[in-house]
């Protein structure tokens, strides 16, 4: 088999570990086999092979790791899902809330809501910011907060 194969099949099997790992280590010596491979196709014996795979992986660790690992998280939010996405947005009151319970509107969904603090209430058509979410029943304050 030839040796810039040989390097191909290298570069790839660190590629598919790269997907495993995400740790951008193996894909930056995949990079360093397919410059071992670009030597065995320039004609150059085992050890300029090896020395391009070592020198390419350095370059590639050295250099381009790091500012592809900033990069990623830099730009990377924080991903907010499920109910926590709710947190912070206003509802209208649809039926007057307060500690023991009530309904808010928001947007095309009705949900069952309460006050966050005794003695808090809150009447129909009022407008209130959720706080939090507890199961399936939004704890709301004043919108204006």
């Amino acid at each position: 088999m030839a040796a810039w194969v040989i390097w191909l099949i290298g570069a790839v099997a660190l590629a598919v570990g790269e997907v495993l790992t995400l740790d951008l280590v193996l894909l930056m010596l995949a990079g360093g086999a397919l410059g071992g491979m670009a030597a065995a196709l320039a004609g150059g014996g085992a050890v300029l092979q090896v020395v391009a795979f070592i020198a390419v992986s350095g370059l590639l660790l050295g250099g381009v790791r790091p500012l592809a690992k900033r990069h990623l998280e830099s730009r990377t939010p924080l991903q907010l899902d499920g109910t926590d996405t709710l947190i912070g947005r206003t509802a209208q009151v649809s039926r007057a809330v307060d500690v023991a319970g009530g309904r808010i509107r928001l947007g095309a969904d009705e949900w069952t809501a309460r006050s966050q603090h005794s003695g808090e209430a809150f009447p129909v058509g009022a407008t209130v910011r959720i706080l939090q979410v507890d199961g399936a029943t939004a704890i709301v304050g004043d919108a204006l907060e």
